[in-house]
């Protein structure tokens, strides 16, 4: 009977051996070298089964665990199968399975699979309109409302797969990314630039990715660019350490931060701390080291102390910090 392994796809540590029928529960520790608080000590439950070449995937902890961007749900189980990614919690720390035959009959002398190389097994999946719609040359920016739309069913972490296919939220496109407006935005412009290639976080980027994240920055500076108050508001791209959503997205965002929808200390802190990685700096992590590193703890940023970004001045609260935001940008 086949052996099953779990593959670190960072390359961590040594592949996990998930014994027939034997429930393996795994989580932030040793095992697995998961230091993020946001992964509980038991976070996932897996049970191979073997003679079927399939794992039951059983979430255990709060925060979400993914099959394949799709997530299973607090004490839901789903089947993974060999070619599908599992992310232990958030769309991080990515794994693969293996099916190995035994040829020992089981008495020891098993012989742990390579571990992965560092290359990207992404596939392209390109938009349905793609194809029946002519793609425009230049930037178009559509300065009206985007009008909202039905969300598919499943989790709400899964809503930009279902936006950026939406025309009525399209503002842009060609045939490596989409530009939507954010369904919730935090200032008084806010764009999300995604590629049509399914990449679901930063940690899943890799060095062959840079020509891809150029585009897309490229395309956020022509945005800037045709946007009517380019002149006097300052703008910013760059990308979430840990984002709520999946699907690798580059936010553009003009920094006067007026809107009603930023509510909170989380949404502002996400936004003016080192919680926010610019886009240029994205790139030259995975020029330089083939891959995203975001820091332990970056979480914590959004706990910081509510500070303007321009004179950094602590404010109490978040209507007060509006209140003060009015004297840096007249409406």
């Amino acid at each position: 009977m086949p052996i099953c392994w779990l593959i670190s796809e960072e390359g961590n540590h040594k592949p996990i051996k998930l014994p027939h029928l034997q429930k393996v529960v795994l989580g932030r520790g040793p095992e697995t070298t998961i230091k993020d608080k946001k992964c509980s000590r038991q976070q996932v439950e897996l049970k191979a089964e073997c003679n079927k070449a399939y794992v039951k995937v059983k979430q255990l902890g709060f925060n979400p665990t993914s099959v394949d961007s799709v997530v299973v749900g607090k004490n839901n189980e789903v089947r993974m199968k060999p070619g599908q990614h599992l992310h232990i919690v958030n769309q991080l720390y990515p794994y693969t399975i293996q099916f190995k035959e035994d040829f020992t009959g089981g008495h020891g002398g098993t012989k742990r699979p390579q571990e992965p190389a560092s290359e990207d097994r992404e596939s392209h999946r390109e938009s349905p309109s793609m194809k029946a719609a002519k793609l425009p040359e230049e930037v178009s920016v559509n300065h009206g409302e985007a009008t909202s739309t039905s969300e598919t069913a499943g989790h709400w972490s899964q809503g930009l797969k279902a936006s950026m296919q939406d025309p009525k939220m399209q503002v842009y496109k060609d045939q490596r990314v989409v530009v939507i407006k954010d369904k919730y935005p935090k200032a008084r412009y806010h764009w999300l630039i995604l590629p049509w290639q399914s990449i679901p976080s930063l940690k899943a980027l890799r060095e062959e990715h840079c020509d891809l994240l150029r585009h897309m920055q490229q395309v956020a500076d022509q945005m800037v660019q045709k946007c009517s108050d380019s002149g006097s508001l300052h703008f910013r791209t760059g990308y979430h350490a840990i984002p709520s959503m999946s699907h690798v997205h580059l936010h553009v965002i003009s920094q006067d931060f007026d809107s009603p929808c930023l509510k909170n200390k989380k949404h502002w802190n996400s936004f003016t701390t080192d919680y926010f990685i610019e886009s240029q700096d994205v790139i030259q992590m995975l020029e330089t080291n083939g891959r995203v590193t975001v820091k332990e703890g970056t979480s914590e940023l959004l706990k910081l102390p509510l500070r303007c970004h321009v004179c950094h001045k602590e404010l109490p609260t978040i209507p007060a910090l509006k209140e003060h935001l009015k004297s840096h940008f007249p409406v």
